[in-house]
């Protein structure tokens, strides 16, 4: 090395009064020149680097794991899929139990209102894809960076948070719906409809933000259901708009929806999506 870095800028770079040029300039010297390393040592305050240090320590250390994470692994769930499962925030209490508070209005809709089962009929599909839409992408995801570097595709944790959140919701849907008024066909006639709708969402994150998306399928899906009931002149509408035809329209739905989805699937590898 010919040339060493000057005392005085050696100290004026360690107390972050050199500008941006002489910055980039001793940065670059510094990574070659170990003489120079140890001279900016006695510059350097060790307690505000110190200081630093404990920041950054508690800003990434790994918090302990809760009771659910706990439960997971117990269950020979993987820690790190554990733990992005666990991050996820519409598996959270709060989230939760906003679901179960729609849910008690629906089934206190369905129970009290003139034709107040297609009111639950319509909003039960709903809740599954206000899930997933709150479970993974960038600027909802607290952990969105954190799962793009974890030991899996991002197809995949964004399907395994999916799968965690339907089923979540499909347990509470499923209580609810016991206590609906009747019981009959109408039970079961949201849960068809839910799969379709989170995977036409699924599918299109593919091409859009994945809030994006849900925003869109949902907004199709109640004006659909609106203009159906809005058409059908039946005492039973219920049955008229969420009865076979429209199951087995969201049957060919999913299954089309499920094509797409493995078909474009590394796009979520790629980040067009976002």
């Amino acid at each position: 090395m010919s040339w060493h870095v000057h005392a005085e800028t050696l100290a004026r770079y360690a107390r972050g009064t050199v500008d941006a040029t002489q910055q980039f300039s001793v940065e670059a010297h510094l990574v070659s020149c170990g003489a120079c390393r140890a001279s900016i040592a006695s510059f350097v305050d060790v307690r505000a680097l110190e200081r630093t240090w404990d920041v950054i320590e508690g800003e990434t250390a790994a918090p302990p794991a809760g009771a659910i994470e706990r439960l997971m692994v117990g269950f020979s769930i993987k820690e790190h899929i554990a733990r992005l499962l666990a991050a996820t925030p519409s598996l959270r209490r709060s989230w939760l139990l906003a679901i179960a508070a729609v849910l008690t209005l629906a089934v206190l809709v369905a129970n009290g209102a003139p034709n107040g089962y297609v009111f639950f009929l319509a909003v039960a599909p709903l809740l599954p894809l206000a899930g997933i839409a709150a479970a993974y992408g960038p600027g909802i995801d607290p952990t969105y960076e954190i799962g793009l570097v974890a030991p899996m595709r991002s197809v995949g944790l964004l399907l395994i948070r999916a799968v965690a959140v339907l089923v979540s919701t499909i347990v509470l849907s499923t209580i609810a719906a016991l206590f609906l008024p009747g019981f009959d066909w109408r039970i079961l006639a949201w849960q068809l409809p839910s799969l379709g709708l989170v995977t036409g969402s699924l599918a299109l994150s593919t091409i859009v933000h994945p809030l994006r998306a849900a925003i869109a399928v949902a907004a199709t899906w109640l004006v659909g259901i609106s203009a159906a009931a809005a058409i059908v002149s039946s005492p039973t509408p219920a049955r008229a708009v969420f009865g076979g035809v429209m199951q087995l329209v969201l049957l060919i739905v999913t299954i089309g929806a499920g094509v797409f989805l493995v078909a474009r699937r590394e796009e979520f590898e790629r980040g067009e999506h976002r």
